[in-house]
């Protein structure tokens, strides 16, 4: 049996017995969203079923024992477009793998709303302009990888609030000085590209 749930004006279907709460509505409908705004040539995308409520039965989408979608692997996917402000609504989120794709347009600054974050990998694309000051807000951030992409501009002063980040990938041979001057000289390691 299959209920009818209408939040605002979606309409989603769930199977009776799942138990979904507005927030894992909000978490599908972000990824959705994302879904629209990507093309998947390669179908790694094609269990991402808007009429299933639950995102945890998708393929590249992991959850937690609450149904929260703690991980996103779309590493390596063969995928392109650009991403959106609904990436900020998986406010559970500790990975975000994104890496070696075709991704383009800025980095959403929403990103830095997923405040449970740990891990960011960004890096082999085509984003464009600068790294997000908001990222300054993810406190459980240890690895962030934005090399290889098309971004300007500095590494954000904000970003030296982050005292459990360890691994930052940058993009110009000219961070190590930056960070120094920064006082991010705790990183555990700092690659040059």
């Amino acid at each position: 049996m299959v209920d009818k749930i209408q939040e605002e004006e979606n309409v989603v279907w769930c199977p009776q017995s799942a138990a979904v709460g507005p927030m894992i509505i909000a978490e599908g409908n972000a990824l959705h969203s994302l879904r629209t705004r990507i093309s998947d040539p390669d179908n790694v995308l094609q269990s991402w079923d808007p009429t299933l409520v639950n995102p945890c039965t998708w393929f590249l989408v992991t959850c937690d024992s609450n149904n929260h979608v703690v991980r996103l692997d779309l590493g390596n996917s063969n995928i392109s477009g650009s991403l959106g402000s609904e990436l900020g609504e998986l406010n559970h989120l500790q990975y975000l793998e994104l890496y070696s794709n075709n991704l383009r347009g800025k980095i959403p600054k929403e990103l830095g709303k997923l405040k449970n974050l740990i891990s960011m990998d960004l890096y082999g694309n085509k984003f464009e302009g600068n790294i997000p000051k908001s990222f300054a807000k993810l406190k459980s951030l240890r690895f962030l990888q934005l090399n290889d992409n098309k971004l300007t501009g500095s590494i954000p002063r904000e970003l030296t609030t982050l005292s459990d980040l360890k691994v930052l990938l940058s993009l110009k041979s000219a961070v190590v000085p930056y960070l120094k001057v920064l006082g991010l000289i705790s990183l555990a390691y700092v690659w040059r590209f």
